[in-house]
């Protein structure tokens, strides 16, 4: 037992002086810590003074204008190219752009199954006959079913009377399709002779200015010159467009033209036929 306590007493007295080595190794550590930031303060003041001095200003960056938007610049290419010709301009591919598109609506609505008219009017011409025929002429749009109605309409007076009703009927029709397609070509060949008519106005301008002015300056005269072909260009871009619209419509309407054309045909074989069971 006593040497049990012996053995406690020596382990403490060993635990408190390796406690009290460490802390004075501590206190020893931080004097020095503390001599050394005292030291080297006042250089790494000096230093980062010097770096700071050393170090180019550098000036902000001016800023830099954003880029206009594609309407922004139509918009100031338009007023560039003066109110008067830019307007008629603008009118033009306004007024060409309502025909075409509602030219296209109109033919779009007129454009017909043939093979399906033909066959309901064959199977009504053998139900019902001639009148079943009318109402199936009736209920279908369309100026291929105006026709054969028109064409029915005659069956009475002989298959003779009925194509000629069909072809006199059929020249209506193509009338009613073509409709408004002149004024279209129209706005085509004037848009770009407005355009040209501004330039050479504009072109005179510019030269009234040089007169003016006593000097030929280039930037006087790439500013005019620029400002007055902006109307032709304006006028030649509304032509391409009006004329690709133009085309399209043209080309639609031969379309329903054909089918109108070989229908008539088909009609005319059908009540031969039907004739010919009577």
């Amino acid at each position: 037992m006593k040497r049990l306590f012996a053995l406690i007493a020596v382990v403490g007295m060993l635990s408190f002086g390796a406690s009290n080595g460490l802390f004075a190794q501590d206190d020893a550590s931080n004097e020095a810590t503390q001599d050394q930031v005292e030291q080297t303060t006042p250089d790494s003041v000096e230093t980062t003074k010097a770096q700071t001095v050393a170090e180019p200003v550098v000036e902000p960056v001016a800023d830099v204008p954003e880029e206009r938007s594609m309407h922004q610049q139509i918009k100031q290419k338009f007023i560039e190219g003066g109110a008067g010709f830019m307007g008629t301009v603008l009118l033009c591919l306004i007024f060409g752009l309502a025909l075409a598109i509602e030219r296209i609506i109109y033919l779009n609505l007129a454009s017909t199954n043939t093979e399906k008219l033909l066959k309901g009017i064959e199977d009504a011409l053998e139900s019902g006959g001639i009148e079943a025929a009318k109402e199936v002429c009736r209920n279908t749009r369309g100026p291929v079913a105006s026709i054969f109605y028109q064409g029915l309409a005659r069956m009475d007076e002989g298959v003779e009377m009925v194509e000629k009703s069909v072809v006199a009927y059929g020249s209506v029709q193509m009338g009613l399709l073509e409709k408004g397609i002149t004024w279209i070509s129209l706005f085509i060949g004037i848009a770009p002779m407005l355009g040209f008519m501004g330039t050479v106005i504009g072109m005179i301008e510019a030269f009234d200015a040089i007169e003016i002015a006593g000097d030929i300056s280039p930037s006087l005269v790439a500013g005019g010159i620029k400002v007055a072909l902006i109307t032709t260009v304006s006028g030649l871009i509304v032509a391409i467009i009006l004329q690709i619209f133009y085309n399209y419509i043209v080309s639609k309407i031969d379309a329903i033209v054909n089918k109108m054309e070989d229908a008539s045909i088909s009609l005319i074989d059908i009540l031969v036929k039907f004739n010919a069971k009577k």
